[in-house]
């Protein structure tokens, strides 16, 4: 394969990106042309706030080709376009043959939750200290134990793993790939509702369960979720978070617990104040600047 590297403005971002797609490149993807420099910054967005830019003020939108003649020609094509005057060719180059399964492989390793609880890809070992192992490999659907939201809510459910005889129903809301409601039954919870909106995500959870032989995980549409249940997961971002306060205390039962992630710690106040009226959230652990926060329903 070959690369074709075109540098533009911001402005240009979309439509040089849709430009190659007509033409048939093999993919397309848009990186900071001030990367590692002074002038680099982020991109990023959350429920809530402005959605993320199309790129960055100087882009390099990358594109893949089957053969030289093809990028070459892409880029002759697309210069010759009326809107494409401050568009330039960085480089057209041949990209090195890899083992990309293995290259993609590589850049998983088993994730430690607890000294005994660990993530590990189906291409791995299992560490020899883990006693409990989630078999988990990269998908579609977020969750694969790498982030801090992620494991913050495993290691919650491993410490708690004292109370899971009275976990009879546990719902995981927002459950991405599944792994908080996966945790859980490897802990001996008996029945979990894994519920979100995203098809993708209830196909990687069904899948996921199933390869973890946990066949009390049932993926379904949030409408699946009923009644009160003795623990709460939600590992979504702040913005629904507080949107969803009242229902997803409304689902906690008398003595349960809610467990909430994917909150900077600068919005912890802002939790907490959405959550008041029903559960009193505290702040029960902090990773990377994300922090996991907790409230236990009275009896």
């Amino acid at each position: 394969m070959f690369e074709l590297a075109l540098v533009c403005r911001e402005a240009d971002v979309e439509i040089v990106s849709d430009a190659l797609m007509e033409i048939e490149a093999l993919a397309v993807s848009v990186e900071d042309a001030d990367a590692d420099t002074e002038a680099e910054r982020a991109l990023f967005g959350e429920p809530g706030m402005p959605a993320p830019k199309p790129g960055w003020e100087r882009s390099v939108v990358k594109s893949l080709f089957s053969s030289e003649a093809e990028a070459t020609e892409a880029a002759t094509l697309l210069l010759a376009q009326d809107w494409a005057a401050e568009v330039h060719v960085q480089s057209v180059q041949a990209v090195p043959e890899q083992d990309w399964v293995r290259l993609t492989q590589s850049q998983f390793a088993p994730v430690e939750i607890t000294p005994s609880f660990w993530i590990v890809p189906s291409w791995h070992q299992a560490p020899p200290a883990a006693t409990r192992v989630m078999r988990l490999d990269p998908g579609l659907a977020f969750g694969t134990g790498t982030h801090p939201t992620t494991r913050m809510c495993l290691r919650w459910i491993a410490q708690h793993a004292e109370l899971a005889a009275g976990w009879d129903r546990v719902l995981d809301y927002g459950c991405g790939s599944g792994i908080l409601a996966i945790g859980a039954a490897l802990h001996g919870a008996q029945h979990i509702d894994a519920v979100d909106i995203d098809p993708a995500a209830l196909r990687a959870t069904a899948d996921n369960a199933a390869a973890n032989a946990t066949p009390q995980v049932h993926a379904a549409d949030p409408a699946a979720a009923a009644g009160t249940y003795p623990l709460v997961l939600a590992n979504i971002l702040a913005s629904p978070l507080k949107l969803l306060a009242p229902l997803l205390c409304a689902h906690v039962a008398p003595g349960g617990h809610l467990v909430l992630a994917g909150i900077l710690a600068h919005q912890a106040d802002d939790l907490k104040a959405a959550y008041a009226p029903w559960l009193a959230l505290e702040v029960s652990e902090q990773d990377e600047g994300w922090i996991r926060m907790t409230a236990q329903r009275k009896s």
